[in-house]
């Protein structure tokens, strides 16, 4: 669970750490009541969590086997020494070591009782030691309190000065509960979301989130592979396979060009109609149970969680598919087409081929297609932290629901102009197989309606008193109440980006 926000004021969490670490000596750079930090360690790491700490107001003290050396590369301010001396300068230690190294912490044991010991470490792969680094230190030095934390976060990271609500989350296990909120104090200190963990046995886990490539979107990159391989096999069947078994006719060169230019866009509008459907199923279970106290399935926590990742990726291919919209004049294919078409005009002897309705088609096509991309993009810059730091939360909401709906639905515009009329042209079904536009457009037309559904006041009006906190006493039998559903989750922000 997340621990709470920030304090109002600086001053008044250096008195809160204080009493969390303990009274400490004060350095010339360090005012009263500031604690001083010891860091064991003199790598990368160390440097830039010092760099962090000395912004904060702390002071810091860096334990190493060469102080004389490692001088050179802090700020003179901080105060490099050796081992036994930085270990009795301050009550809570940054272990920044690595594992092969915790042999050398042996002859300060008697110097390590009744400290806290935050071990930072990582490991090269996930589950390389049958226990964690911080269990198997916990053993070696069972008299001092071993808090694992801070290893998710980079050097990079710990070097910048990123305001609260912009910060990186610090995940922190423990199974001293006062050492634990010890380390959680000082990381809200540092500018920086802390997440309890609990117990030390969580530090498994972890110590194997920063080994995890991407965790967060392999749901959504997996839907959108799933999606692009339906997409592109049904428009390869369609249009390249289907001329061939009929007349013969190869039409296999597009395949790079036509066919991947009908699967971005299809599979785009697919993936930014999951993301709202997700805030509709979520509308559905409120209104169903008449409560928004009821925890949501995983399946759908999952899919809620996971809205901005498939945002982004609708984004990312509606962008590429411009790309190839305005590179498809260019093959040499489209100008032989291009030269047998004025051609056959000449021949047939017709003076214009001008068609208004086509005209018209394809002007609002493309103004469609621009359009919904513009506020695609609107939406891909408001998930900048800078960018969402700077509005509130009405400002926020109305860019990434109302804006966002409206996307949606100016997108579909595109794709049905698009299509036009072929989707009832019987000589465009081919294998028996609609238009490549029709499957790409079920979903998102399913959620436009969806939404429109919603907005009924027989619905929304239901719904608006269920979020602002009413609950229907009929749905409640035999049901627990948790505090809040989706805490972590919210249906009412639809944040896709």
């Amino acid at each position: 669970m997340e621990s709470g926000s920030m304090g109002s004021g600086r001053s008044t969490l250096f008195l809160t750490s204080s009493s969390f670490l303990g009274p400490q000596r004060n350095g010339p750079c360090c005012p009263p009541g500031l604690p001083a930090i010891t860091i064991l360690g003199s790598g990368d790491f160390s440097r830039a969590l010092a760099l962090r700490m000395l912004r904060t107001g702390f002071r810091v003290v860096v334990g190493s086997r060469r102080p004389k050396q490692a001088s050179h590369y802090f700020p003179h301010v901080v105060d490099v020494t050796h081992y036994e001396e930085a270990v009795g300068k301050a009550n809570v230690l940054f272990l920044a070591i690595r594992r092969e190294h915790y042999s050398a912490l042996w002859d300060l044991k008697h110097l390590l009782e009744g400290k806290v010991l935050v071990d930072v470490s990582n490991n090269r792969r996930v589950n390389q030691y049958p226990e964690s680094n911080a269990e198997y230190l916990s053993s070696l030095l069972p008299a001092c309190t071993v808090v694992k934390g801070f290893n998710v976060i980079s050097a990079w990271a710990m070097q910048q000065n990123y305001p609260m609500d912009a910060s990186t989350h610090v995940y922190i296990c423990s199974d001293s509960v006062a050492a634990r909120q010890q380390v959680i104090e000082l990381a809200r200190l540092l500018h920086f979301r802390p997440v309890d963990m609990g117990p030390l046995s969580s530090s498994q886990d972890i110590e194997n989130m920063p080994l995890r490539l991407f965790p967060g979107w392999r749901g959504p990159v997996l839907t959108a592979v799933a999606l692009s391989i339906f997409f592109f096999s049904y428009s390869f069947v369609r249009d390249v396979i289907h001329p061939y078994v009929r007349s013969s006719q190869s039409d296999f060169y597009k395949i790079p060009m036509e066919v991947v230019n009908r699967t971005l866009p299809a599979v785009a509008l697919t993936l930014l109609a999951l993301v709202y459907l997700a805030g509709q199923v979520a509308a559905g279970h409120q209104l169903y149970y008449g409560t928004k106290y009821r925890q949501f399935p995983g399946w759908l926590e999952g899919w809620l969680r996971c809205r901005k990742q498939l945002g982004l990726l609708s984004f990312f291919l509606a962008a590429v598919h411009v790309f190839y919209s305005l590179c498809l004049p260019m093959r040499r294919s489209e100008r032989y087409q291009l030269l047998n078409t004025a051609y056959q005009q000449v021949h047939a002897e017709v003076e214009s081929t001008w068609n208004e309705e086509e005209v018209w088609r394809v002007e609002m096509y493309v103004s469609f297609g621009v359009m919904s991309l513009g506020l695609l993009s609107l939406l891909a810059i408001t998930s900048l932290p800078s960018v969402h730091s700077a509005l509130n939360w009405r400002e926020f909401s109305f860019i990434q629901s109302t804006l966002g709906y409206m996307a949606l639905l100016i997108a579909t515009l595109h794709g049905l102009l698009f299509g036009w009329r072929k989707a009832f042209q019987w000589e465009m079904y081919h294998f028996y197989l609609p238009p490549s536009f029709v499957p790409a457009l079920a979903l998102p037309v399913c959620v436009v309606l969806g939404k429109g559904l919603l907005l009924l006041p027989c619905l929304a009006r239901p719904l608006r008193m269920i979020r602002r906190g009413r609950e229907q006493s009929h749905r409640q039998d035999g049901l627990s109440r948790l505090e809040p559903v989706g805490a972590a989750v919210s249906p009412e922000r639809v944040t896709i980006m």
